[in-house]
């Protein structure tokens, strides 16, 4: 510091080249920009000093903070969770903390514990904090120290054994740069330590000046042996031609000095001068940019920008390099500066590596201490579902007896690692042996061990029926699930319903019953339209005709009609129906044959929205997370009843809301599988599942134990040995009413509406095709009084609709069946002309004169049919040779022509 003042004062200096540490820089920065004299560093690497704080302060190296992410990349391509810094406690070792904190928070590996160690410290202090070290689980050490207290680090720690296998450390380039200069005997206690120091590239610059330098040093070290160049010395090498070039282009400007009175912290100088060329010197220096030995000499916001690391590994005598590290590609094994690509943060990217205890076998970076105390493993304390974990207090032994599925399966587990972890079974209990608190609290104790100024005893893991959630994963790490996972609901099971006298209406839902009747009616319709006038059996009174509408119909559903029909469109249209109505009762008699046969155990709620809808109770087991669950589905905390065991929960759902009970619970899988193995025929497992993870071991955030233990889960739970633990805490029930059969669903018109359709439509396009036909035939009929009105149209095409179609092949059959049985009785037929058809009425006729009447005395002939007209004339003029006959449903027939009968002779 003096010196520094002395400079400035007396020499008058207008730039200064130094100083050698951190904590030296940090002054004569501040004295530099009183002076606005620039303070140019090659060796102040410390992060708390910058041109921001300082703008006289110029550094010509590169910022410590740099390779905290090489270092970082380096423990994040093993894997390592946990990591220990050791630095000494300077203004060099403090600056670097924060950063490297930050960078492993980015790569999710934690700092459980900081190393500072005093530059001061005695031998006995280092082996103390060294034996601290040794007891805890963390085995991955990053030191940051100057050479002359880091050489006295590692030559303790061979000395009480932390350089054996198991072991991992990591130098910051404080020391890696000065590897070459340290004493054969530390380089030994350094064997399989990882370092990084900043790349120089070969140059033939760099080759001649590296000749140069070691002849004149061997000419003025003869006694020295290492004539190596440190990247300490081309720094300053560059610094000082970097300086030199900046004050060539201020030389002209006048050197000279003002005076002014600055009041100053020391005793001995009252007043410096300002130099007059600080500012452009500082300037010149900032903008100065050149290829140097170190590589490319440019200045970023004052200070030498970090580029590419060497990653190297301390081996025998010496060093070798096992890879590179740069801000923009990662690790990579050979340095390409061409390369483009993702970040690499592979180990696969490094050369072979010699650890500590001379292993190449990487560290798995923890251990459990030989040392240390055993685990605490926290359990529940609970009075149900004892089979998952069963804390008792034997007053014998004055102790816990801790039992249960949970616990043989942690055993398993920690039998499964490859090294013992001692540890210890603590219950979650109050002084009289009761639950001290709920599941989450018991968990939370986990999440407090990992804080040092808890005086209080702690777990450092919990071991139980624990369920991993998304909540409970923000202060706790959990280990892969062991069990089933999600949420469900369990609720009684109804009532057999094969003792029900209506059950043969079930198999079909009431809609589909409604729309096969519709069918059957509109079936039954379509054919009588299509064969009422060609079909003797669709013809009669009205009443006789609307009972066979339903009769043929409905009949078809056993098969059992016996009408005959002729025409072709009934035909087709049968055809179909027939199809139709095989399908439904086949589907029928499926259906009530296993309502019938097969016990139903449908339950007696079915979904959440059914009890909300009912404001039943719902269950819960105490304690639980369920309820939280519970509530984020709308249920009000009055609805919502605990139970503890199984045996509450069995007297709860057998109650039912009612009775203070309550119509169905809700737990997890596990809890329910355990309760319908003991009450299968009384319960069932409906309603969706709500995720869950299942039950998995809890752990503090970032422990080294939740990777192997989790691989370990895999081990157990993918082989023999969780078969046997499952066995031997839930054995198999024989239970009759299986929970997995389901009750049977009615049928619904969405199974069978294709086939409704095809019907429907044949049946329409059928009857829409005989109506076109038939007035297209009777258009006369329609047209022949233009006064009509609407409704007497329609009443005249009906009549002749209700007569028969004598163009039909049916009657041609019979007239001539007719016709062959008069002539055999040897009764006369009534003559008519060939061209004149007969008609039909359905009552009892009598032709008598030129009247045409029924046997009530009711007309039917109307004035303008030409055919009751013929009729009529054709009885007048054979009243001579017959007498007036009544006709009961007959037809009269149409004799042949004069050709037909002599073809027939």
């Amino acid at each position: 510091m003096n010196t520094a003042i002395d400079l400035i004062e007396n020499v008058q200096v207008q730039a200064i080249i130094g100083p050698e540490t951190s904590g030296e820089a940090n002054f004569i920065a501040d004295l530099g920009g009183k002076a606005q004299v620039p303070i140019v560093s090659f060796s102040a690497t410390s992060p708390s000093l910058s041109s921001a704080l300082s703008p006289f302060f110029i550094r010509t190296a590169y910022n410590d903070s740099a390779q905290m992410k090489a270092i970082a990349a380096i423990v994040q391509a093993f894997g390592w969770r946990e990591a220990v810094p050791v630095y000494e406690d300077t203004n060099y070792g403090n600056g670097i903390v924060p950063y490297l904190i930050d960078d492993f928070q980015a790569i999710n590996t934690r700092v459980p514990y900081r190393s500072v160690i005093s530059p001061n410290a005695s031998d006995d202090e280092i082996l103390a904090e060294l034996y601290k070290l040794m007891t805890m689980q963390t085995r991955v050490f990053i030191v940051h120290m100057l050479p002359t207290l880091g050489s006295r680090l590692f030559l303790k720690a061979m000395e009480v054994g932390m350089m054996t296998e198991g072991y991992v450390w990591i130098i910051t380039d404080g020391l890696t740069n000065l590897l070459s200069s340290m004493d054969p005997s530390v380089i030994n206690s350094m064997e399989g330590v990882l370092g990084v120091r900043p790349h120089v590239s070969r140059s033939k610059k760099l080759q001649s000046f590296e000749v140069s330098w070691k002849r004149r040093f061997i000419q003025e070290n003869p006694d020295m042996e290492n004539s190596d160049l440190d990247i300490f010395v081309l720094w300053a090498y560059d610094t000082a031609w970097a300086l030199a070039m900046a004050a060539e282009k201020v030389a002209g400007v006048n050197s000279s000095s003002q005076q002014h009175k600055l009041s100053l912290n020391t005793s001995s100088v009252e007043s410096l001068q300002v130099s007059k060329i600080g500012l452009e010197l500082r300037q010149e220096i900032l903008n100065t940019q050149f290829q140097g030995l170190s590589g490319e000499f440019k200045l970023v916001d004052g200070q030498l920008q970090s580029s590419i690391f060497r990653i190297v590994n301390v081996v025998g005598s010496g060093e070798k390099d096992i890879g590179f590290w740069t801000p923009s590609n990662g690790i990579f094994r050979s340095l390409n500066l061409n390369m483009t690509g993702t970040y690499s943060s592979s180990k696969d990217n490094l050369r072979a590596i010699i650890w500590p205890g001379d292993s190449t076998t990487v560290p798995k970076g923890w251990e459990i201490p030989t040392n240390g105390k055993k685990l605490k493993v926290g359990v529940p304390v609970k009075d149900g579902f004892t089979d998952f974990v069963n804390s008792q207090w034997d007053s014998t032994s004055n102790s816990y007896r801790v039992t249960g599925y949970c616990i043989d399966v942690f055993d398993a587990v920690m039998d499964t690692l490859p090294y013992s972890v001692p540890y210890e079974y603590i219950p979650f209990a109050k002084a009289d042996h009761t639950s001290a608190g709920t599941y989450d609290d018991m968990i939370y104790q986990v999440h407090l061990q990992g804080y040092l100024f808890h005086d209080e005893q702690k777990y450092d893991v919990v071991v139980g029926d624990t369920t991993i959630i998304a909540n409970r994963s923000l202060y706790v790490d959990f280990t892969l699930p062991y069990t089933e996972s999600g949420v469900s609901m369990v609720a009684p099971i109804k009532a057999d319903d094969r003792m029900n006298g209506l059950i043969f209406l079930k198999p079909l839902r009431y809609d589909l019953w409604l729309t096969i009747g519709g069918f059957f009616v509109f079936t039954g319709f379509v054919i009588w339209v299509l064969e009422h006038r060609i079909n003797e059996e669709f013809r009669g009174p009205p009443r006789h005709q609307v009972g066979m509408i339903f009769w043929f119909s409905f009949s078809t559903m056993v098969f059992s009609h016996q009408e005959k029909v002729v025409s072709n469109r009934a035909r087709f249209i049968l055809i179909i129906w027939l199809f139709v109505v095989l399908i439904l009762t086949s589907s029928y008699t499926a259906s009530l044959t296993s309502m019938l046969t097969v016990q139903q155990l449908g339950p007696t709620v079915t979904d959440v929205q059914e009890l909300l809808k009912n404001g039943e109770n719902v269950g819960y087991q105490d304690g639980s997370f369920v309820f939280d669950l519970l509530k984020q589905m709308n249920f009000d905390d009055s609805k919502l009843k605990a139970y503890n065991s199984e045996d509450a929960l069995d007297e709860g759902l057998s109650k039912g809301t009612a009775n203070g009970g309550f119509a169905a619970a809700f737990d997890e899988i596990p809890y329910l599988n355990l309760f319908l193995s003991k009450y299968c025929s009384k319960y069932t497992m409906v309603g969706p599942t709500y995720k869950t993870d299942g039950f998995g071991f809890v752990f503090p955030i970032g422990s080294s134990l939740v990777g192997d233990v989790s691989r370990a889960v895999l081990n157990v739970t993918e082989g023999d040995k969780m078969i046997q633990i499952e066995k031997m805490w839930f054995p198999d029930t024989n239970c009759p009413g299986s929970s997995t059969t389901k009750s049977s669903v009615s049928l619904t018109p969405n199974s069978f509406w294709v086939l409704f359709l095809i019907t429907g439509v044949a049946s329409l396009l059928a009857l829409l095709a005989f109506l076109i036909e038939f007035f297209w035939t009777h258009k006369n009929t329609w047209s022949i009084d233009p006064e009509a009105t609407l409704w007497k149209r329609i009443v005249n095409m009906a009549r002749h609709f209700d007569r028969k179609d004598f163009t039909c092949f049916t009657f041609r059959n019979q007239e001539l069946q007719d016709k062959n049985t008069t002539g055999a009785t040897g009764v006369a037929s009534v003559p008519m002309s060939p061209t004149i058809i007969s008609q039909h009425t359905t009552g009892n006729f009598v032709f008598s004169d030129d009247q045409a009447t029924t046997s009530t005395g009711t007309s039917h002939r109307s004035s303008s049919d030409p055919i009751s007209e013929e009729i009529s004339n054709t009885t007048e003029q054979s009243q001579e040779i017959s007498t007036p006959m009544e006709l009961s449903n007959q037809e009269i027939m149409m004799p042949r022509s004069p050709e037909e009968t002599n073809g027939k002779n």
